[in-house]
């Protein structure tokens, strides 16, 4: 199928345009790609049912064991639950494949998207945790807050509870990273479910997805002050399957904290100011990285101030603060928590992969020294991620001061910025790549940009195995993946690019 590529970006490295001149000629059609959409539901049905012998599953299910379904998770049935999550796996990203070929063609528009994203949400909400144990923690550090004990100094291992027992050994004394808002929501779905597993997990999955609620709502309304269009923004991250398998499936708090996020910024760029920083504040006060959003938006405000550059700086920084004062303020005295979890948040540097460019550099280089002489790994892995950390103050600096023009810049700096952490964090993982997507996401995208979109969301999806190990060391595996997501790259363009089919559709 023939279509018109977008117009480059400003930067040749971009992959968005970061003019605010619209991007749409026409409406777009309202037809539903019903063949397209059920495909991708029996993805995630399969995904959700091979999930149930080969995802993070519990160490004792009360629905699994001792029945004569429990082969499910051993030897032969095992492999079979594998061999079925990763054909749900691969239908999954066919269909979003498919559905961005006719957004990008302009075959159809939102309802389709928000009609998938509907569908294949719905069975990831109760399936079993997917290529992460996370909501494991999330929930035994609200039955900690329930039981009386502070998050913030203790990790789940003192429970010894049906919950604490399904926490990854990493974050057993570990205690919580995350801030009071998200606690008390844990606490609150521990209370509700009487300290469920099962019940815990699905009812955790609908408070978050209420991020993916606010994410339909905002990003059409972001499209409107950044020049994109809002298929294409909801395309790209209402039914990405990184987010819905990773953020939904694996249930991450992540997808709580861009929701709000989104919805703040689009607050700020409808004049809503102090409405929109408190909604940021909210935000960070789920997980701390929304705060990198924080100043840009300011600079948006302040350009709209009257006065000098100076005067009108400084009134919208001494508001944003007082903002960001009251509500983190109010939201932690409610709670019943401190500040402790701000030195929590060095937790996960023990955390390492080459996700984090860091991490990587720290560790290639001590493969390096360790074949000459025996070395600890420890100084390469702390010189490379503080000379990390000093660069990205120096990004993100760099990238504020280019933003003083408010409006579609400063979003446009900040998701850079997001981007940055992400990648130059002592840490990293697939779906955090996910922060810089959401404020990108309402930008007019070029074709090269979709492109790149597909072949990384693609290839992140798959880097983790669906128990939540690791596949970045699994050299074979990578290469079956870049080339599966290769192929995902080149079909967002062209039908069947292997010409497997004499008829393209």
């Amino acid at each position: 199928m023939a279509a018109t590529p977008s117009r480059s970006s400003a930067a040749p490295v971009d992959p968005v345009r970061s003019s605010a001149t619209p991007e749409r000629d026409r409406p777009d059609p309202g037809g539903i790609p019903i063949r397209t959409i059920l495909l991708g539901v029996a993805g995630v049905m399969l995904l959700a049912l091979g999930g149930t012998g080969a995802g993070a599953v519990l160490k004792h299910d009360p629905l699994i064991a001792d029945t004569s379904l429990s082969w499910i998770r051993y030897g032969h049935g095992h492999d079979l639950a594998t061999a079925v999550l990763y054909l749900g796996l691969g239908l999954v990203i066919w269909s979003w494949v498919r559905l961005g070929r006719m957004v990008r063609n302009r075959h159809v528009g939102s309802p389709a998207v928000l009609t998938a994203v509907v569908a294949w949400t719905l069975p990831l909400l109760f399936a079993p945790p997917l290529f992460s144990k996370d909501i494991y923690s999330y929930l035994a550090q609200g039955q900690l807050k329930l039981n009386g004990l502070d998050p913030y100094s203790v990790g789940p291992a003192v429970l010894q509870s049906p919950l604490s027992e399904n926490v990854s050994w990493v974050w057993q004394n570990t205690p919580a990273p995350y801030g009071p808002l998200f606690l008390m929501l844990a606490e609150g779905v521990v209370w509700a479910t009487g300290a469920s597993v099962i019940g815990g997990v699905v009812l955790m999955r609908f408070a978050l997805a209420c991020g993916l609620v606010l994410l339909c709502w905002s990003l059409p309304g972001l499209t409107r002050h950044l020049g994109g269009r809002p298929a294409t923004a909801l395309w790209l991250v209402a039914a990405n399957p990184l987010m819905l398998v990773h953020l939904i499936g694996g249930a991450h708090n992540d997808l709580l904290m861009v929701g709000l996020m989104a919805a703040g910024v689009l607050l700020v760029l409808d004049r809503r100011h102090v409405l929109g920083l408190a909604v940021v504040t909210l935000a960070f006060a789920v997980k701390a990285t929304a705060v990198v959003a924080l100043p840009f938006l300011v600079l948006v405000w302040a350009r709209r101030l009257h006065g000098t550059r100076n005067a009108r700086l400084g009134r919208a920084v001494a508001g944003g603060v007082a903002v960001f004062a009251l509500v983190f303020g109010a939201t932690t005295l409610v709670s019943g928590l401190d500040l402790g979890w701000v030195p929590a948040l060095s937790s996960s540097s023990t955390i390492v992969n080459w996700l984090s460019l860091p991490s990587a550099v720290g560790d290639f280089a001590h493969t390096v020294v360790s074949s000459f002489v025996r070395v600890e790994p420890t100084w390469f892995m702390t010189v490379a991620r503080g000379l990390g950390s000093l660069l990205l103050v120096y990004i993100a600096w760099r990238q504020w001061r280019a933003a003083e023009d408010g409006g579609a810049e400063a979003v446009r700096r900040a998701a850079i910025t997001m981007l940055a952490v992400a990648l130059l964090s002592p840490a990293t993982l697939p779906w955090y790549f996910s922060w810089a997507l959401v404020l990108a996401a309402g930008f007019a995208w070029t074709t090269t940009g979709l492109k790149a979109a597909a072949f990384f969301s693609t290839w992140l999806l798959l880097v983790t195995f669906p128990n939540g190990d690791t596949a970045l060391y699994s050299w074979g595996y990578l290469a079956l993946v870049t080339a599966v997501c290769a192929l995902a790259c080149a079909t967002l363009t062209r039908p069947d690019p292997l010409k497997l089919s004499g008829r393209y559709t």
